[in-house]
């Protein structure tokens, strides 16, 4: 028997916590993705659950067997196939409705134009060392007044920044210019996780090697890096509650089982901030 997809009946369980409208609201925006290994891919299907109706996604990866213990669509039946080609079949077969444009060399400088045409929103699903790709990125969003939000899977909880038109900027936040790759892997991660709530459960250190460009994830840090981004879409999208922004970030550890809201006036250039990456950097050796 064959089953026609309705749009309505497909996201009814969404009603209640959205109304009707803003359910139809949801399903007029565009999202851009930008990675879609750790945590991209469960923010592409988290938000196609949502309702979101359309897509710029991009990835030049091809799925591997490291990835099977965090990444959605990571499975034996998709090894060596393109990670967009993937996520966006799995989408599609969510929502038959919904639009993707796929970015298959990922974003780059050729195509970033393209990739945040008509978008309202940049979720970021980069890896954790895709540098260049976020110095291109967000200055890009903050001229196009495009809000954008990242949240970092960290241990086993999620980290959670958003960038707002008119707000402070990632670069006003992080303060890379200047650095190093070493350096801005520090950066961004004591700017990301300035509560380090994960520091004090890491069993290995040999783990965490910024020189290698390797660090360990979970797979719960991945889903709950979803849950909270695709709640800050929501936000933002519809307009509705209290738009946490930096620099204020949210920080939520399930290990921990704790919550922190963090607040880093001057982001990195924060004195607070400038001691942790003294410390940091002494303990890590990155100069």
């Amino acid at each position: 028997m064959k089953i026609e997809f309705n749009y309505e009946k497909a996201f009814s369980r969404n009603i209640g916590w959205v109304t009707e409208t803003e359910q139809q609201a949801l399903r007029g925006k565009r999202i851009a993705i930008a990675g879609l290994g750790g945590v991209g891919g469960a923010h592409l299907l988290t938000l196609t659950r949502l309702g979101i109706g359309a897509f710029h996604i991009s990835d030049f990866d091809v799925f591997d067997v490291p990835n099977f213990n965090r990444q959605a669509g990571a499975m034996m039946s998709t090894v060596g196939r393109p990670k967009s080609d993937v996520l966006a079949a799995m989408a599609r077969d969510i929502n038959p409705e919904v639009q993707i444009k796929v970015f298959e060399k990922g974003v780059n400088a050729e195509n970033l134009e393209a990739f945040l045409e008509g978008v309202d929103l940049y979720v970021d699903g980069l890896d954790f060392f895709a540098f260049s790709a976020r110095k291109l990125v967000y200055p890009a969003c903050a001229v196009k007044s495009i809000p954008a939000t990242t949240a970092a899977p960290l241990g086993m909880g999620t980290a959670m920044l958003n960038f707002l038109p008119g707000g402070m900027t990632f670069e006003e936040y992080f303060r890379w210019d200047g650095c190093t790759e070493n350096q801005m892997a520090l950066r961004f991660l004591i700017g990301l996780s300035p509560a380090m709530l994960q520091r004090g459960y890491l069993v290995d250190q040999s783990a965490v090697d910024f020189k290698a460009r390797k660090g360990p994830s979970t797979p719960m840090a991945c889903d709950l890096c979803a849950g909270v981004a695709a709640t800050q879409a929501l936000k933002i999208l519809l307009r509705r509650g209290d738009i946490v922004s930096a620099p204020y970030g949210l920080h939520f550890d399930a290990y921990r089982n704790k919550m922190v809201k963090t607040w880093r006036p001057w982001g990195n250039g924060n004195p607070i901030q400038r001691i942790a990456l003294a410390i940091a950097s002494r303990q890590l050796g990155v100069e």
